[in-house]
This record gives structure tokens, C-alpha cells and sequence, in this order.
């Protein structure tokens, strides 16, 4: 299976720059997994695809503001960092650029010296751990220094950081977005609960590792960077009774999708659960426990297009995404959704 199997051709003016006025205005196409059909719809109407008894899993994760624009304290020199991961204490994993003159011991100034680091060691992939120093909180000095991490195929500014945070986003942790999740309003998932429909919530914090491109031909080579994961004894019980009961369970975004496959044994059962998963779905993946997804239209030759492609089949997904561009929909972040299914 070789990466170039995953690739579509995807004109530019297709990306989405900006977020809809009205979350739920979005388009939905809903694609049968079992043959391929494909229903033009608004995600407004997702609960016609819905029923009574299914269960939602979505990740309740939220994003920090984790883009810092600082200097080199000596030189005055521009840098970006990206933080990734907290490692412990005031440590981070982070992504700096420019990266070549980021040597351990060097020292970096934001914000006028609210907030001072230093670069300690280069790791993986040429990550910087870097030490922060600073008086007061942390989490406040980033809300008013840090811009959002928006992928870099969005160029346009955001205006309103919430609009790249789920309505349900609770926990802090992640460098990206759960993008299928921000189709949903407060309204929306209200009138879920209403018809008779659960929601889980389970979190992964996002990182960089999902959204890097599959360098080697073969997909089976590729390496995936874990990200921490964490379901309780609530969800676990709710999906498993779901399934139990007959119901669908419904992943909202390939992170849900990753979090539930990854707290499933072989019997099928989902356990709480709390640890790092660098689980990879691709084709030929056999899903313990998700029937079902709601997603957003992924990058061409990425692990989220293949993972879409273990659910229903290469074919039938790159015919869909031809169908989606011949269509004009809006794709990736602030695009339009998909519904992965049996209709």
C-alpha cells in the first residue's frame, strides 16, 4: 500500500480561510460505507442520519493558544515556538523556527520579557525542549501572549479565537483543533440529547503528529508520534452499553475515532483508560468498537485520509472527494463535513 494511493487532486480556492458565521451552516455529505452512495445534505439536518440510541463520542479537548512570536535575547533575532507538549513542570516540547540557529543554552524574550526561555536539548524530528521562565501563571501569560496554532494552509488571521475551539472544549492540552466537532452548536447537541441520542465525551490532546505528511512510500512504515489520551468510567460504560443495546457508536472526528479504538480490547469492550496512544488506522484496520463517523475533508496523501479509508474503503472514499470537489465544498479545518455511515 503506498502513500501516492491516497492522493487527489485539490484546487486552492477549495481550502476554507475562515469559519462560517453559523457553525451548523455547514454542508454534509453523507457517504454510505458499505456502497459507496453518496447524499448531498446541511449538517444542519445531521439528525435525520441519526437514531434513537446511537451514541456520540466526541473529544472535549481544547486548544491552547499555543503559537509564541518572540527574539533571541541577544541578538533581537525573530523566532516562532510552537508548543507541543508539556513535559513537566515549566519544560516543553516545542517546534521553534527558524530551527538551525536554536542550539541548547540559547535564550529567547516574548512579550517584552513577560516571558523568558531557554533551549535545552534538540529531541525527535528536531523538537527544542525548552524551559520557560516567568512571574505569575502560565496559562495566563500564553492566553495573552499565544496566538492560535492555525494549520498552515489557513493564511487568513482569525478574529475570534473561540471559532477554532469546539463548544464543548473543556480541558486544555491540544496544539490543533478536533475540527469535525466544530460544526456543532449548543442547540445542536441539545437536540441530540433530546432524540434520544447519548454523547461520551473522551479527550486527546491534539499534537503536530497527526498532521505531518507521510514521508515514506510505503504507508506501513510510516511512524506515528503519540498524543495523550483519556476515557473514564462514564463514556467507557455509556459506549458500551450502546453497544450493547444496538446502537451506533459515532465517533465526532478521527481523534474521537483514535481515543475509543485505542481504550477497546479484542472482545470489543472499551475501559476506561488514561496513557499516550500512537495508534495508526489505515486499510485493512478491522474497528473494534466505532461504527460510524462524522469528519471534516482531509489533506491528500495524509493518516486521517487513510483512516477515513479503513472505514469505508479507498474507492469509495476518493470517489466521494472527487464528488466533494466537483461539488465546490469547502475543505479541511473551517470546511464542510462528512458522514461516513450506513444509510
Amino acid at each position: 500500500m503506498k502513500t501516492s494511493d491516497f492522493y487527489y487532486d485539490l484546487p486552492q480556492e477549495l481550502i476554507a480561510q475562515d469559519p462560517l458565521e453559523d457553525r451548523s451552516s455547514s454542508r454534509l455529505l453523507v457517504l454510505d460505507k458499505n456502497n459507496g452512495e453518496v447524499i448531498h445534505d446541511n449538517f444542519k439536518h445531521i439528525l435525520k442520519y441519526l437514531r434513537r440510541g446511537d451514541c456520540l463520542v466526541i473529544n472535549d479537548t481544547k486548544v491552547i493558544p499555543a503559537r509564541l512570536i518572540g527574539e533571541r535575547e541577544n541578538t533581537g533575532g525573530k523566532v516562532e515556538v510552537l508548543l507541543l507538549k508539556r513535559k513537566e513542570g515549566n519544560v516543553w516540547e516545542t517546534l521553534v523556527k527558524p530551527g538551525k540557529k536554536a542550539r541548547p543554552g540559547f535564550r529567547l524574550t516574548f512579550g517584552d520579557g513577560l516571558l523568558k526561555a531557554e533551549i535545552l536539548e534538540v529531541v525527535d524530528d528536531g523538537n527544542r525542549l525548552i524551559r520557560f521562565e516567568y512571574d505569575g501563571i502560565f496559562e495566563e501569560i500564553l492566553d495573552k501572549l499565544g496566538e492560535m496554532p492555525l494549520p498552515p494552509y489557513i493564511t487568513h488571521k482569525l478574529e475570534d479565537k473561540n471559532r477554532y475551539q469546539t463548544v464543548y472544549a473543556k480541558y486544555e492540552g491540544s496544539a490543533a483543533a478536533p475540527t469535525a466537532g466544530l460544526h456543532f452548536t449548543d442547540d445542536l447537541l441539545s437536540e441530540v440529547l433530546e432524540n434520544g441520542i447519548n454523547i461520551a465525551r473522551v479527550t486527546l490532546h491534539v499534537g503536530l503528529g497527526t498532521f505531518r505528511p507521510v514521508k515514506v512510500d510505503d504507508v506501513t512504515k510510516h511512524h506515528m508520534h503519540t498524543e495523550h489520551i483519556r476515557v473514564n468510567e462514564e463514556a467507557a460504560n455509556l459506549i458500551n452499553k450502546t453497544k450493547a443495546e444496538g446502537g451506533r457508536v459515532i465517533c465526532v472526528g478521527t481523534t474521537s475515532c483514535r481515543t475509543v479504538e485505542s481504550a477497546t480490547g479484542d472482545d470489543g469492550i472499551v475501559r476506561p483508560f488514561e496513557g499516550d496512544t500512537s495508534i495508526f488506522i489505515y486499510p485493512g484496520y478491522k474497528f473494534k468498537v466505532m461504527d460510524c463517523l462524522i469528519t471534516n475533508f482531509h489533506l491528500p496523501e495524509s493518516t486521517l485520509l487513510m483512516l477515513v479509508s479503513a472505514l469505508a474503503g479507498r474507492d469509495n472514499i476518493l470517489k466521494a472527494y472527487e464528488e466533494a470537489v466537483k461539488e465546490r465544498y469547502r475543505f479541511f479545518s473551517f470546511g464542510d463535513a462528512m458522514f461516513i455511515c450506513d444509510l
